[in-house]
């Protein structure tokens, strides 16, 4: 499935085409969710797990809270807030 939050081949942060991760937005226990529903983005290395700002990392708090926010903000423009707390078990917003 494709991510719902992007078109384009691109780290969704920086805008860099070069060394690109795929990021599961809501992880762990979610992952296969995040894949099956497109709740993943393009990351580069630097903004997932190659420096202390990527998102797995010491100071990515920030951008895992905005990611999580904003996936679950563009589902809701086609699916209710209950349905999406069907999949991942919360709500970020």
């Amino acid at each position: 499935m494709d991510s719902i939050l992007q078109d384009e081949k691109e780290c969704i942060v920086c805008g860099t085409c070069r060394n690109l991760h795929k990021h599961h937005i809501y992880f762990g226990a979610n992952r296969k969710v995040s894949e099956n529903n497109g709740f993943w983005c393009w990351l580069c290395g630097h903004h997932h797990n190659q420096s202390n700002d990527g998102v797995h990392c010491k100071n990515g708090h920030d951008l895992d809270v905005f990611l999580k926010e904003s996936c679950q903000a563009e589902y809701e423009k086609t699916h209710t807030r209950q349905e999406f707390m069907a999949l991942i078990g919360r709500s970020f917003l």
